[in-house]
């Protein structure tokens, strides 16, 4: 069970401390250490759920021998390594408390961030706030530049293409209100579930802040080369594609098709231009003319016509994707914001008859 916080000024609030973890034996328990610890310095209730992600590795059991030790803390186990956004929706559904928030296992942020997570979304009534290295004001220490710089640099592409002022949308360490979270059907089951929650925080009008975030490599070397492998590179590279799909779906047509577009107008300008240079050489008919000058282009440039012609082509399809999928999109979140509305007047609803119930109760 959660526990209350003694002394201090005690409030209504009560936080879920999300963990995920997975192949974390070799730190996790002194880590749960340091955050239990610094839970106990807070002033509001509390609880420290710990989701181990099918860890291969004694994971799971160091959790259960802290869990064992220590008040206020749970611990969910997957039978199979689902990933990140898995781990997440776990966390989400299991959790009580009133305020959800996500933190890292290897304690890469310090525990402090939780504090200034909770007082920024108290002060300011925001539905998400994240902790953001990349802002003014935060910083990354220790990790290695190679990551960093494609880290920053696809947390700058996925700024661009979701027209948020957040600078790291795919940081993790964050706070959640409860209704939030309850009103988002997630469906990411790796680390696409961070850009997919501001995703649809911006399609409920929700107020998202980002506080600065001081992230630190915690990781030896031998866990640093095998994290910064090229498979980890290949990954975010990916996962920032598909996290930027996701925003803007119809950039990814529109931005090639329009390069597509001036390489097919350079080349058949070029072919243009030779047509019009040739025309006055021809003699006979008005066809006969066309037909020799065209022939004459051709012969003289042939790869500029069929470079062109085939660019064009798929200039105009792309272009035609591209406008089917920003319709789609638009189709898209009008039903998902409807359905959200809905099933948020629902539960409002139903809260509101074993209210009255209760009070009825209560009265008689």
């Amino acid at each position: 069970m959660s526990q209350a916080i003694p002394g201090g000024d005690q409030s209504n609030t009560f936080v879920s401390l999300i963990v995920p973890a997975y192949n974390e034996a070799r730190t996790l328990y002194s880590n749960l250490e340091t955050l239990h610890a610094h839970l106990q310095e807070l002033p509001f209730e509390w609880e420290l759920l710990v989701i181990d992600d099918g860890s291969s590795d004694d994971t799971g059991a160091e959790a259960i021998r802290f869990a064992d030790g220590h008040d206020g803390v749970r611990l969910i186990s997957h039978s199979a390594n689902f990933g990140l956004g898995q781990a997440l929706r776990t966390g989400f559904h299991n959790a009580q408390g009133d305020i959800l928030v996500t933190f890292d296992s290897d304690l890469s942020y310090a525990p402090e961030h939780i504090d200034r997570l909770v007082q920024t979304m108290q002060t300011t009534g925001a539905s998400l706030v994240v902790a953001s290295p990349y802002m003014e004001g935060g910083s990354v220490t220790g990790v290695p530049r190679m990551r960093a710089v494609m880290s920053r640099y696809a947390n700058w592409m996925l700024r661009r293409l979701s027209l948020h002022h957040i600078s790291t949308v795919t940081g993790m360490v964050r706070a959640y209100r409860r209704d939030f979270i309850d009103n988002i059907s997630l469906k990411s089951v790796d680390n696409q579930i961070n850009a997919e929650i501001i995703y649809k925080a911006t399609l409920l009008r929700r107020l998202v802040i980002e506080i600065p975030g001081h992230l630190v490599w915690t990781r030896n070397e031998e866990e640093t080369k095998e994290r910064s492998g090229k498979l980890r590179y290949v990954t975010m590279i990916i996962d920032s594609i598909f996290s930027g799909f996701i925003f803007r779906p119809f950039s990814f047509f529109i931005v090639p098709g329009f390069i597509l577009f001036v390489l097919a107008a350079y080349s058949l300008g070029w072919a243009f231009w030779h047509f019009l240079t040739f025309l006055p050489d021809q003699s006979g008919s008005l066809d006969a003319v066309i037909s020799g000058a065209a022939a004459d282009a051709f012969a003289l440039s042939p790869h500029s016509v069929v470079i062109g012609g085939i660019s064009m082509v798929l200039a105009v399809q792309l272009f035609s994707i591209g406008i089917i999928s920003a319709q789609s999109k638009r189709y898209f979140e009008e039903l998902w914001f409807q359905g959200a509305w809905l099933a948020d007047a629902e539960r409002s609803g139903e809260r509101a008859a074993r209210l009255d119930g209760e009070s009825i109760r209560r009265d008689g």
